[in-house]
């Protein structure tokens, strides 16, 4: 018994490491040596060389290029790479699925040794798998929330260049290159995509794909039907900046007023793990059949899933779109 586990620990360890060294290290090393191959594939060439010199976008293989083709002809795979891209994590899908199955081997491997229940391994591993996917969620809501508060300062300066006497295009280059992290380097995403011979439109586009964020969206709309019908674009810029702020204003009063009833739920649904916790220390045989007893093992089963509902009904009700 002690072999296999052995095993299985090894195994797990290995496939933490090297998810976590391609989650970490991968894809700018990789770009590093795509960039220095194609810079030597340019000075060496002549013109004889056979085939057409193009300009393309390419994505970062990670560390096991198969993993990654594999995963992003899948519509789940395409989902966890605009993930990626909206968390501004320096990562690939394939190099997440590695560090979740890493996560998910170890979590079950020590559950399986220091947790004589083994009806806990399975939620252990599952609980570990997700949490790469947690993480990337929660860099990707700081980055919007970052990236809303810092957006009527940039449509401030967008409306000055303008105004200024530049032309849009230049103005969105001019932003880029005086905004902080993370309008900056999307506004120059946008700027370098439309530079390079992408319609502003389909660049507007795909910049409100990487954010998501109701003011972005009022941005290129307004954007895109003032260059069909014409009109003042400062102006213009100037009334949503007000706009934004205003409707930021009111998103933080509406989280003031719903701080107790987040609160509640964090409470009512961390409370019966602290008091399982508890009684555990304090009387043991009294919460063994629990555990053993198959009885028991179905009502853990359904304390999970009503905990679970009530969290997330508890958040629908205190989540207000303003």
């Amino acid at each position: 018994m002690l072999l296999p586990l052995l095993v299985f620990f090894v195994v797990g360890a290995i496939v933490g490491v090297l998810g976590f060294i391609g989650f970490k290290y991968g894809p700018g090393e990789l770009a590093k040596r795509r960039l220095e191959l194609r810079l030597q594939e340019v000075s060496s060439s002549d013109s004889g060389d056979e085939g057409e010199a193009t300009v393309v976008r390419r994505e970062p293989d990670g560390p096991l290029p198969a993993i990654e083709r594999a995963v992003l002809k899948t519509r789940a795979g395409s989902q966890l790479a605009l993930l990626i891209e909206q968390s501004g994590v320096q990562t690939t899908p394939g190099a997440i699925l590695v560090s979740s199955f890493g996560a998910a081997s170890v979590a079950a491997l020590l559950t399986a040794v220091f947790v004589p229940y083994l009806i806990v391994v399975p939620f252990a591993a599952l609980m570990a798998g997700f949490l790469p996917f947690v993480w990337l969620r929660w860099k990707r809501s700081s980055r919007l929330k970052k990236f809303e508060e810092q957006f009527p300062d940039a449509l401030d300066v967008l409306s000055r260049a303008v105004r200024a006497g530049h032309a849009f295009q230049a103005a969105l280059g001019m932003a880029a290159d005086e905004l902080p992290w993370p309008v900056g380097p999307e506004l120059k995403k946008a700027f370098d995509q439309q530079n390079f011979g992408l319609p502003l439109r389909d660049a507007l586009g795909q910049l409100a794909d990487r954010v998501p964020i109701l003011d972005v969206r009022f941005f290129v709309t307004a954007v895109l039907i003032q260059r069909d019908t014409g009109g003042n674009l400062a102006e213009i810029l100037d009334n949503l900046a007000a706009v934004v702020r205003e409707r930021f204003k009111i998103q933080r009063q509406v989280r003031v007023h719903t701080a107790h009833g987040r609160f509640t739920g964090f409470v009512l649904l961390g409370l019966p793990i602290f008091l399982a916790i508890a009684l555990t220390m304090i009387d043991p045989e009294h919460m063994t059949p629990l555990f053993h007893d198959h009885l028991g093992q179905m009502m853990l089963a359904v304390i999970l899933v009503m905990q679970a509902v009530g969290y997330v009904w508890i958040r629908r009700v205190m989540k207000i779109e303003v």
